[in-house]
Protein backbone atom coordinates (compact mmCIF):
# COMPACT_ATOMS: atom_id res chain seq x y z
CA UNK A 1 0.00 0.00 0.00
CA UNK A 2 1.06 3.10 -1.04
CA UNK A 3 0.61 6.82 -0.49
CA UNK A 4 -1.88 7.46 -3.17
CA UNK A 5 -3.85 4.01 -1.84
CA UNK A 6 -3.93 5.53 1.36
CA UNK A 7 -6.07 8.79 -0.52
CA UNK A 8 -8.34 6.22 -1.81
CA UNK A 9 -9.45 4.58 1.57
CA UNK A 10 -9.59 8.42 3.08
CA UNK A 11 -11.84 8.98 -0.20
CA UNK A 12 -14.10 6.07 0.19
CA UNK A 13 -14.38 5.86 4.10
CA UNK A 14 -14.95 10.12 3.88
CA UNK A 15 -16.61 10.30 1.22
CA UNK A 16 -14.55 13.27 -0.09
CA UNK A 17 -13.03 13.95 -3.87
CA UNK A 18 -9.75 12.47 -4.61
CA UNK A 19 -7.93 15.80 -4.29
CA UNK A 20 -9.01 16.86 -0.70
CA UNK A 21 -8.62 13.07 0.20
CA UNK A 22 -4.33 13.42 -1.40
CA UNK A 23 -4.21 16.93 0.75
CA UNK A 24 -5.27 15.00 3.85
CA UNK A 25 -2.98 13.02 3.49
CA UNK A 26 -0.37 14.67 2.63
CA UNK A 27 -1.21 16.98 5.92
CA UNK A 28 -0.83 14.04 8.11
CA UNK A 29 2.42 13.34 6.91
CA UNK A 30 3.97 17.02 6.92
CA UNK A 31 2.50 16.96 10.42
CA UNK A 32 4.75 14.11 11.43
CA UNK A 33 8.03 15.44 9.17
CA UNK A 34 7.56 19.05 11.05
CA UNK A 35 7.29 17.90 14.32
CA UNK A 36 9.64 15.53 14.17
CA UNK A 37 12.13 18.05 12.43
CA UNK A 38 11.14 19.99 15.56
CA UNK A 39 12.50 17.49 18.18
CA UNK A 40 9.12 16.73 18.93
CA UNK A 41 7.84 12.69 19.19
CA UNK A 42 4.35 12.05 17.52
CA UNK A 43 2.28 9.72 19.28
CA UNK A 44 -1.02 8.07 17.11
CA UNK A 45 -3.39 6.27 19.26
CA UNK A 46 -3.52 2.38 18.03
CA UNK A 47 -0.94 3.19 15.61
CA UNK A 48 2.25 4.18 17.86
CA UNK A 49 5.08 6.46 18.42
CA UNK A 50 7.52 8.15 16.26
CA UNK A 51 10.61 10.02 17.55
CA UNK A 52 13.79 11.33 15.65
CA UNK A 53 16.40 9.61 18.06
CA UNK A 54 20.37 10.94 17.29
CA UNK A 55 23.40 9.11 16.21
CA UNK A 56 26.61 9.71 17.32
CA UNK A 57 29.44 10.51 15.12
CA UNK A 58 31.47 7.34 14.51
CA UNK A 59 34.59 5.18 13.18
CA UNK A 60 33.27 3.43 9.88
CA UNK A 61 35.16 1.00 7.25
CA UNK A 62 35.07 1.51 3.53
CA UNK A 63 34.14 -2.06 2.38
CA UNK A 64 35.94 -1.74 -0.67
CA UNK A 65 39.44 -0.45 0.51
CA UNK A 66 39.28 -1.44 4.18
CA UNK A 67 40.19 2.42 5.04
CA UNK A 68 38.70 4.22 8.13
CA UNK A 69 35.94 6.62 7.49
CA UNK A 70 34.56 8.88 9.69
CA UNK A 71 30.79 8.82 10.16
CA UNK A 72 29.35 12.31 11.23
CA UNK A 73 26.42 12.53 13.95
CA UNK A 74 22.67 12.48 12.43
CA UNK A 75 19.01 12.03 13.34
CA UNK A 76 17.28 9.25 12.18
CA UNK A 77 13.58 8.94 12.38
CA UNK A 78 12.07 5.62 13.91
CA UNK A 79 8.79 4.09 14.79
CA UNK A 80 7.81 2.17 17.81
CA UNK A 81 4.55 0.43 17.34
CA UNK A 82 1.91 0.20 19.79
CA UNK A 83 0.57 -2.60 21.21
CA UNK A 84 -2.88 -2.59 19.47
CA UNK A 85 -1.08 -2.47 16.29
CA UNK A 86 0.99 -5.24 17.06
CA UNK A 87 -2.14 -7.62 18.32
CA UNK A 88 -3.59 -7.22 14.62
CA UNK A 89 -1.15 -7.98 12.83
CA UNK A 90 -0.25 -11.21 14.79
Amino acid sequence: MNKADIAGKVQEKLGTTRADAERAVETVIESITMALKGGDEVSVAGLGIFVAKARPARTGRNPRTGASIQIAATRTPKFRPAKALKEAVK
